[in-house]
């Protein structure tokens, strides 16, 4: 099936195709890790979202669902601060998390909610993304679970925003660098 790429953007990377034959691939290995426990998904807000129901979905596993909010980026550019609404709705202490992202870049966001979660007496947490950026780390880090590696250039799409624009695209796709100053 054709994707007709919106003209802000200069590539597609994954099609609507790829990205659900992935997610349903991740959805299994969860399925076998979490066989017989009922996790705690947390998604974070708001670029995970789509990822997160499609997950979900896929999952065989019962899983309660929560949200977080974490975000470093400020009308599409990274503030170097990250931003976090901690305030849970659950508590996390002796239970299985996952956390649900949609991509890791610097690995600071994941990082950090991970420790916040495991210092609150979590008894695992696992984290799982929709995209891995491993070459834009600024910290040790690495995900459990990944559904594509991605290289250099501002992704939109599939949740995936450029201040605000962006997210309802069926697809993940490179944005053209003179959307975003690049």
């Amino acid at each position: 099936m054709e994707t007709d790429l919106h003209e802000d953007c200069e590539k597609l990377l994954f099609s609507a195709e790829e990205i659900a034959s992935g997610t349903r691939s991740v959805a299994a290995l969860l399925d076998e890790a979490y066989r017989g426990t009922t996790p705690v998904a947390v998604c974070v807000l708001k670029g995970a979202v789509f990822f997160f129901c499609d997950l979900l979905r896929a999952m065989r596993t019962p899983a309660e669902i929560e949200f977080l909010r974490a975000s470093s980026y400020r009308r599409g550019a990274t503030s170097g601060t990250l931003c976090v609404d901690d305030a849970l709705s659950f508590e996390p202490r002796g239970r299985d998390i996952l956390l649900v992202e949609d991509i890791v870049d610097s690995g600071k966001t994941l990082r950090s909610l991970k420790a916040s979660l495991l210092e609150r007496g979590a008894k695992s947490v696992k984290t799982v993304t929709l995209l891995d950026k491993p070459s834009a780390r600024k910290v040790s880090f690495e995900v459990d679970y990944k559904v594509f590696d991605v290289g250099a250039g501002f992704v939109v799409g599939y949740g995936m925003d450029y201040a605000e624009k962006y997210r309802k695209l069926p697809y993940i796709a490179l944005l053209k660098p003179a959307m975003y100053g690049g």
